[in-house]
């Protein structure tokens, strides 16, 4: 094994490692770890088993098989912005909702207070209930 070797052996067991502590810590959730854990795997299987980057990388046409890193990098980039961009797409149309709905719920209650504020006084003493909801807010 030569230098080169191990630091990519080392540096790639750290991503590993620090990714499982993320989420042991609740810094990362389950679901979004799990493409920096399958990164951080191919990683540690091509730094461990050069032969192999070199035997993938020539049966795909690719005559400099570190290229074919870099390849891989841009690949699991590009997975990794779709994937955060299929999340950012729903957490937007959840929040445009919730806000659609919060504005429905305060129209509700300006209607609610301008039909109380028009009846007889007979009519605008509270019940017990609604006092306490009062002193609430």
């Amino acid at each position: 094994m030569d230098l080169v070797q191990i630091v990519a052996i080392i540096s790639s067991l750290c991503i590993f490692f620090v990714v499982i502590e993320l989420v042991r810590r609740n810094r990362l959730k389950e679901r979004y770890s799990l493409i920096w854990l399958s990164a951080s795997l191919v990683l540690i299987v091509f730094s461990v088993w050069r032969e192999l980057l070199h035997f993938i990388a020539t049966s795909i046409g690719v005559y400099y098989p570190p290229s074919f890193l870099f390849l891989l990098s841009i690949f699991f980039l590009l997975l990794l912005l779709l994937h955060f961009s299929v999340i950012l797409s729903a957490l937007s149309e959840s929040n445009k909702r919730l806000a659609q709905e919060v504005g429905i719920l305060k129209e509700r209650l300006n209607d609610r207070g301008s039909k109380d504020a028009i009846g007889t006084p007979q009519e605008k003493q509270m019940s017990p209930s609604q006092e306490d909801t009062e002193k609430l807010s």
